[in-house]
Order: structure tokens, then sequence, then C-alpha cells
């Protein structure tokens, strides 16, 4: 009987996860944002390939504090996921956020946006060139929007002003009334990601003038770099997914598999081109690699620029 016992236990497994639905996504951002349509996108694979519901939970706020603090305290069973973003570490870093990137285990990586310089179609500046030009014989004069202090088009302006040599009169917006403003006439240009200007770029109300990555990027072939045009600055934004520290291993491994065949799907690329974002697939241990290096990173950027608290 003994031997039938342990010959049972040897052979016994865990049970495969998830065991139960639903898992819950936190977005850090409201509704109908770039960050919310791609989470969704994103959930709908993982759903197909976990079997179970994967629900979109929005929790906006504090520069995504809100969202990162409700999952850092949830029980690490790898079904309270955070669709985090390099504002880990600059809401950490700017004092935003009480808790930073080893709060959480990394998943996956799913993609990147590079910010880019816009401005209204009918502005005078038809290309980088013209309005570094003009910025520097009009320091401060012409308005700048971005999404608010401590966020990733926040340091991507600073460091563009740095290596450019300009100064902008810088204007912080919430990230869903940038575009707007630049819309409406009410600031001159704004650093933004391309996902909330995608719309008004293909009307027409909107000119790209460059984007703030090493290489041109293929959701917008034929926008040059800010490299390209003499400016050395690259500053890509990532967005992905985290669950508590803690979570185990194998629920990360399901996870990181389900989402992986998610963003290979057709549809997803295709979605994401939509989008103006690029699929990026990095699994659970070079995803983590990857975040600590950037934090690291960050925190020096932050505290050169006078951001960092």
């Amino acid at each position: 009987m003994l031997l039938t016992l342990l010959a049972f236990d040897a052979g016994a497994q865990e049970p495969t996860f998830p065991q139960r639905g639903p898992l819950e996504i936190t977005v850090l951002f409201p509704a109908g944002s770039s960050a919310d349509l791609t989470a969704r996108l994103l959930a709908d694979g993982m759903a197909r390939h976990l079997g179970q519901r994967v629900l979109i939970v929005n929790r906006p706020g504090a520069g995504g504090a809100i969202g990162y603090k409700h999952v850092a305290a949830q029980k690490p069973d790898g079904y309270s996921l955070v669709w985090n973003s390099n504002s880990i570490s600059t809401t950490y870093h700017s004092g935003q956020l009480d808790v930073d990137y080893r709060a959480f285990d990394a998943v996956a990586r799913v993609l990147v946006e590079s910010p880019v310089v816009a401005v209204r179609s009918d502005a005078r500046w038809k290309n980088l060139g013209e309005l570094i030009n003009d910025a520097r014989t009009r320091p401060r004069q012409i308005s700048m929007g971005h999404s608010g202090a401590g966020s990733h088009t926040h340091i991507s302006l600073v460091t563009f002003e740095n290596a450019a040599g300009v100064v902008f009169n810088e204007i912080p917006f919430g990230a869903a009334q940038v575009v707007p403003n630049l819309s409406g006439g009410h600031v001159d240009a704004v650093v933004q990601l391309p996902a909330a200007l995608i719309g008004q770029v293909k009307q027409g109300s909107v000119r790209l003038l460059a984007v703030m990555s090493s290489n041109r990027d293929t959701a917008l072939p034929d926008v040059p770099t800010a490299r390209e045009q003499g400016v050395d600055v690259a500053l890509e934004a990532w967005r992905g997914i985290a669950v508590p520290r803690g979570t185990p291993r194998p629920a990360i491994a399901a996870l990181e598999t389900a989402i992986r065949r998610s963003v290979e799907a057709p549809e997803f690329v295709s979605a994401s081109e939509a989008f103006g974002v690029r699929p990026a697939f990095l699994p659970a241990a070079e995803f983590g690699d990857l975040i600590a290096k950037e934090d690291a990173d960050l925190a020096r950027l932050m505290q050169q620029i006078g951001l960092k608290k």
C-alpha cells in the first residue's frame, strides 16, 4: 500500500493554470485610450489560449500609481495582472508610488511605441530642423505639450530639448487632453505616443516631424527619426504584463505562452499597425532584465532633469 501511494505521489502533477476564471488585467488609463484598446486586443487573444475569461478593469489616476498599488496588493496567484509600462519606474522615482518594479514579477513585453514630435498640418514647420531653428531664436516662446510631469512623454521632451539645445514652453496635460489641445490650437506642438495621434495623421490634420527611435518605426515608415535630423535621442516606450511578486512560476509560464501566441497572431499584428504600435514580445526573464536596466537608467535621467524625488 505504501509503495502504491509513493508511486501515485511521484506521478502527481500540479494542476494546470488557470483552473478558474476570470483573470483580471488592470489598465492604468481610462477606457477608450490607446493603452486600453491594445490591452483589450491582448486580453481577447489570451482568453482564447487560456480557455478562461480575461477581463479588463480600468484603474486610472496618479500616473498609474492607483493601478500599480492595487495589483501589488493582490494575492500572487496569476489571476491579477497589470498592463505595465515604463511608468512603473517614472511614477516611482517621481514620488507618486511607494512600490517599485520589484513588487512585481515580469511576465512578457507585448509592444513598443516611439514618441513623436507632432504639429498641426497648417503649422509653419515642415520638418524638425525648422522647428529647432525657430525655437533657438525664440526660447520658451513655442509651446510644447506632453502628458504630465514625470510621464514618458515629459521625459522624452526634456531629453529632446537637451539634445537639440532648445527650450520650449512646456505645458503638461492629462494624457487624454494632449491631442485635443493640439487640434484646438491651444498648443503649438506636442511630444506624444503615436497611437494617440494616428487618427489625426490619417485625416491629414496633424503632421509628424520626427519619431524618437533608434530606427524608423515600422508603423510609421515615412516619418524620419530625430537622429536622422541631427538630434541624438531615442526613447522607446514599452507595454507588457506583470503580476504580483511571488506568483508561481507555472502560472507565469502559462501566461507568457498565451501572450506570445496572442502577440504573434496576424490579427494582433495588423491591429497594432492600425494603432501605430509595434508588437515586440519578450519572454519573462528578458523582460525582467529590461525593466531593471531601464529603471536604473530612468532614475539617473530623472535625477539629472530634476524630476526624481
